[in-house]
């Protein structure tokens, strides 16, 4: 029988039913259960309450209740330990999200009956390097930013692929995204969309002061070196659009793909086409 772990984001409305509801249907086929320390303490269960870094200790696989920031929250925080998630969506779009609150039964089922499949997404990280020291790392499963602030204006971003001049882009700034991340930030800045069993890199420009920049898709195992030249100093990177960090001027950036990985759970018939045109373009049945 599997251990199933809980992770909730607590500003969702019904979060708190939804979250009761699901320890309920786990608990009546006895299967183990550990909820996010927060979590259990609001909900009255104690006594299941275990810390989200100590969960790869116990836990098969982990129920995320949240939209896609929240999964890609938790795929950062346990990136290391590659936990199967399943996706409860609670949010609006909820794209990474496989099951709806209406279908907490049979979700249950089908996780302890093992009938589901699991998708391995790749992983970016980057480094800030300054003066030769590395001053900042993470992880990333959607993108990383490099952009100017609200009031900055345009920034040039000189890209090198493998020590290789890929080219300079001037405007807003660029995106560095995966597979995963080619339907999120990426997409509204104009790239494509990447199946997601295609292992690549992203380039995306985002508005470019060039009618010839254009999204580049390049190899998974490249390494890009971002140098950013502006005539101010608000530029900044972000991870995942869910933390940022200053930049500075001749700070260069380091991203490659990441040895981790995030283990998604999907439903064997739902196709990733499927799930594109009902999310993204509103088909309905």
């Amino acid at each position: 029988m599997k251990t199933i772990g809980i992770v909730m984001n607590k500003d969702k409305p019904n979060s708190w039913l939804v979250a009761k509801e699901l320890v309920r249907l786990l608990e009546v086929k006895q299967a183990g259960v550990y909820i996010d320390h927060v979590v259990a303490a609001h909900i009255g269960r104690q006594d299941l309450a275990l810390p989200i870094s100590d969960f790869h200790q116990v836990v098969d696989l982990i129920f995320v209740l949240g939209g896609d920031g929240t999964l890609i929250g938790l795929a950062r925080e346990i990136a290391p330990y590659s936990i199967p998630i399943l996706g409860i969506n609670l949010g609006h779009l909820g794209f990474l999200s496989e099951s709806e609150p209406d279908d907490l039964p049979d979700a249950v089922d089908r996780i302890l009956h093992g009938d589901y499949c699991v998708e391995e997404r790749m992983m970016l990280e980057t480094e800030v390097r300054r003066a030769g020291e590395i001053i900042h790392h993470s992880i990333a499963l959607n993108d990383i930013g490099i952009a100017k602030g609200s009031f900055g204006r345009m920034i040039k971003c000189h890209v090198y692929a493998d020590d290789l001049f890929a080219g300079t882009y001037n405007g807003d700034g660029i995106i560095i995204s995966t597979p995963t991340g080619s339907t999120a930030y990426s997409l509204s800045a104009g790239g494509p969309i990447v199946v997601p069993h295609i292992n690549v890199i992203l380039l995306t420009p985002v508005a470019p002061h060039s009618l010839t920049a254009r999204p580049l898709v390049l190899p998974a195992e490249g390494v890009l070196q971002v140098k950013v030249d502006a005539t101010h100093t608000d530029i900044g990177l972000t991870i995942d659009g869910q933390i940022g960090y200053p930049l500075e001027l001749e700070d260069e950036i380091i991203i490659r793909r990441s040895s981790h990985i995030t283990s998604l759970i999907k439903w064997k018939e739902r196709s990733f086409f499927e799930v594109v045109r009902k999310k993204l373009q509103g088909e309905t049945d």
